[in-house]
């Protein structure tokens, strides 16, 4: 293996294939090829490591299935301007100067969470009651990846 050899559990896994794709996607200014390659050593170390923890096939497809999902959500509003974007967990949740871009955010499968301030996006499996914790407690317990991409920083730079 070229990228994953270093990943330890499923989680860091899924991280670095996250950041992989933001670098390497055709979409991204990255070629087919590269890209094709990192989704099959993703597939095959997704299911090394799920293997080595105890997952069954059914829980790695469905791991891989879900990276995917948030994977292309990502790359649907990756490029709007203003915003920041982090995954907490199994949620996607938006920020910053949303207003402009709201109709994209609707469009990409986004919901507005009043209370917070901010769109979130989750799979249905993450479906739940809200229980009214901010923001900051969410991330606090369940930490949070903000995506930075390669557009995003050309932005910050013009």
């Amino acid at each position: 293996m070229k990228y994953f050899n270093n990943c330890k559990n499923v989680e860091e896994v899924k991280t670095l294939y996250r950041e992989l794709a933001k670098v390497h996607h055709p979409d991204r200014g990255g070629d087919t090829a590269t890209m094709q390659e990192i989704n099959g050593e993703y597939a095959f170390a997704l299911a090394f490591i799920g293997k080595a923890s105890g997952m069954t096939d059914e829980q790695i497809d469905y791991e891989i299935k879900l990276s995917e999902e948030y994977t292309a959500v990502i790359e649907k509003i990756q490029h709007l301007p203003g915003i920041n974007i982090e995954v907490v967990r199994n949620w996607i949740w938006v920020t910053g100067n949303t207003k402009p871009v709201k109709e994209i955010l609707k469009a990409a499968g986004f919901f507005f969470a009043s209370k917070k301030v901010a769109w979130y996006y989750r799979n249905e499996a993450f479906k739940v009651r809200g229980n009214g914790a901010s923001l900051e407690k969410i991330r606090a317990k369940y930490g949070s990846q903000t995506v930075a991409g390669k557009y995003k920083k050309e932005l910050q730079e013009s």
